[in-house]
Formats: structure tokens, sequence, C-alpha cells
């Protein structure tokens, strides 16, 4: 299958067009955004300017052999790196480590080939739950990249590295010695290759790499696109495209992760439901729930909860939205999730807006707890404690209502 068509992004595509040109286009390019919002999809097509064999001007050509390789995504001359997850048991030697790691690399490039419009998710929805383990770009993966990087381009007149969440070279113990080989090769990158890097959380980028690196942001889309481009290449009916637009937030794969159908429910929908589920545990006075809720969840890989905790910090606004004023517009405005809202508010006395809000730093804290592994039952009993507290601490008394 062919990569779906690049939408929305007329302006960065001429400016880039330009630059190559002119011969000034970065050899080590930094793509951030969101995820889901567009920034593998800019960059293969910046693949495809570089490897086309016939450029028209300021954009590929779209109908030669590089292009249609590149859009297939088996141009010889395209090496496209993401996080994988480590082997559960260390391999005997670096050497067999490498070639185990570009065997899994490259059975998730012929799932992307399969697949390619995929939407967005915090893990590998393969694996069983037990088996999760944190994905990550390994030093033993830098080695690879470096060697390739050493050769010479295959059938075009250069080599294009597409290293993808670049972020997550930070959470590996080699992490600084990886980002001090990717930073030999940034400084002085051979005539004939270049790098692009895409990243959701730039601020987890080792500054080694974002110093050497030209930033280009990539922003989120109007939703009349996402409508659009999910109306064009999805069959979901027309309800639920606009129900997971409006979710969206300006990203296609975002889109994708809420998008359920009768046989299956999208990843992000799942953490959803399971974050509306927290925060109705947190309102409860009765503290049984937030015992349970804490031990059911495993001991470990406290990064899984990511998710859960981004979609708990879009379910605090919405409550402190309608809190403040019941006809606002809120982000999980689909009939029933505003009826869930709604029936939580109803339960307690008058909430203080505001409060409420400040809640959202409780759950800052337990991502931040969670990027560094703690025990994720400690991380959920916290901070669903920490959250009954602000609640009861955010519910106004008769003479502060009337204040």
């Amino acid at each position: 299958m062919s990569l779906k068509p690049l939408v929305g992004r007329d302006r960065l595509i001429r400016t880039l067009g330009r630059a190559f040109t002119r011969s000034a286009l970065p050899q080590v390019l930094l793509l951030r955004g969101r995820r889901g919002v567009g920034k593998q999809r800019l960059a293969l097509w910046i693949v495809q300017l570089l490897l086309c064999d016939s450029p028209a001007g300021d954009a590929p050509c779209g109908i030669c052999l590089g292009c249609r390789r590149v859009l297939r995504l088996e141009h010889p001359d395209l090496l496209w790196y993401f996080p994988v997850q480590r082997p559960e048991k260390r391999p005997p030697s670096p050497e067999r480590e490498e070639a185990i790691l570009e065997e899994m690399r490259l059975k998730i490039l012929a799932g992307i080939r399969e697949h390619p419009l995929r939407p967005v998710m915090y893990e590998d929805p393969d694996q069983p739950t037990g088996k999760m383990r944190p994905a990550g770009i390994h030093f033993a993966t830098v080695r690879n990249l470096k060697r390739e990087a050493r050769r010479r381009p295959g059938v075009a007149a250069r080599r294009v590295f597409l290293i993808s969440e670049a972020q997550e070279l930070a959470m590996q113990e080699s992490a600084q010695e990886a980002a001090n080989a990717l930073l030999k090769l940034f400084e002085e990158p051979p005539a004939d290759c270049w790098f692009l890097l895409t990243t959701s959380e730039p601020g987890r980028v080792l500054e080694t790499i974002r110093s050497r690196a030209t930033g280009l942001f990539v922003p989120p889309l109007p939703e009349s696109q996402v409508f659009s481009f999910l109306t064009a290449h999805t069959s979901a009916p027309e309800k639920e495209i606009r129900r997971v637009t409006h979710l969206s937030e300006g990203s296609v794969g975002r889109a994708l992760g809420f998008l359920t159908t009768e046989k299956k429910t999208g990843p992000l929908e799942k953490s959803r439901q399971e974050a509306f589920h927290l925060m109705k545990v947190a309102l409860d006075p009765n503290p049984t729930g937030r015992f349970t809720q804490a031990l059911s969840r495993p001991p470990t890989k406290a990064r899984l909860l990511h998710p859960t905790l981004v979609a708990l910090e879009s379910w605090l606004r919405d409550l402190a939205a309608l809190a403040a004023d019941d006809d606002v517009v809120v982000l999980n405005g689909d009939a029933r999730a505003r009826s869930w809202l709604l029936k939580a508010l109803s339960r307690r006395a008058p909430m203080s807006p505001p409060r409420i809000a400040e809640c959202i730093r409780y759950v800052e804290e337990a991502r931040h707890r969670a990027s560094g592994n703690v025990n994720p039952q400690l991380i959920v009993f916290g901070l669903l404690t920490d959250l009954h507290a602000g609640f009861e601490a955010a519910t106004l008394t008769v003479g502060e209502e009337n204040s």
C-alpha cells in the first residue's frame, strides 16, 4: 500500500521546497509537534523530495521510481528508525542485540507498509499486558545507524535517516553514550546524508541533540481538514467522525485513536474511559474504590499509565468548565461524556471551578513519577488520594457559594 496524501501543510512544504532549491535544506532537522499531528508524514514528504529522481522545482515529481519507492516505504536509501521494545532476555553479544533490534524494526516497518494510517497509541496492541515493555531507541540501534551512515547511497544521490520519537533516547541507561555517538554524526554529517528527527516531547530530547538540529514546528490541523481526511480515508459513519474530530485537537492520529467501531474500541478511547472512571473514584467519599483501583495495577511499567493520565487532565478541565457554566463547550463533548460529567457534579455540593483546575497539578506530578518508573500502584493511590482531597477543598459551602 502507498502512504496516504499529505494534507494541510502547504505553507511548510513551500518553505522546505524553497530551501531545497537553494541547496539550503538543513542536513539535520527536528520536527516537533503533538502526537499524531503528521510529523512522520511531513518528514516522508521531505524524504521523497530528497530521493526524487526528477524534482519538479521545489517539490517531488510524485511519479518517478524514487517517489514511488518512498511512498511504498521501500526505497533502499530511506532508513526509518523508531522506538522498539528491548528483548526480554539480554542477548549474548552486542552484535546479536543489534541483529535482534534490527529484525524488530523491519517487522514493525512491514506493518506500517501494510497499514500506513495508524492511530496514536502508547503501547503495542499485540502484546499481552503482562509482557508490555516500554519502547526506546537503544544504543545498539544507534550503532547500526552510524554504520549505515558510513555507506554510500544505493540508487539515489543521497541517503535519508528518519528517527521518530527522538526523545526516547532519554529513557535508556546508555542515553548519553548514544547521544554522543549521534552528536558526532550530526556535527559533521556526511555530504550525502540527511537526518530527519521527530518528537512529540521536545523537552525530553537531549540538549546535545537539540543544539545540533534545526527545529521545525508542525502545528495542529484545522478540524475541518481532520474531518475531510477521515471522511475520505475511513469507512466510519459521519456521526462517529464528527465525534472523534472534536476530540482530535487537530491531530489525525489522535482522531484515529478515539475511533470506535462495533468490533473494536480505539486505544485512546479506552484510556479516556479509564481516566473518567478514575475521576469518579476520586469524587466518591468511600475510600474503598481508591484502594481497589491502586491494587488492580501491576507493580511495574509505570510509563504505561501515561495515556490515562493525559486523558484525566482533559476530564478535569471539562469538569472545571462545567462547574462554572453547564452550557459551556467542553473537549469531551459527546452526549454520553457530557452526561457523565454533569451527573458527577450533581452528586456533590457546588464546586469551585478554579480549585478543580488546580487538581491538574496532581496529575502532572503523577506523570512525572510515571516517567521515573515509580511503582504504578503507589502512583495511582497517591493520585486518587490527592484528587479526593482536592475535590473536597473545591466543594463550596453554602456561605462560600453565596458570597
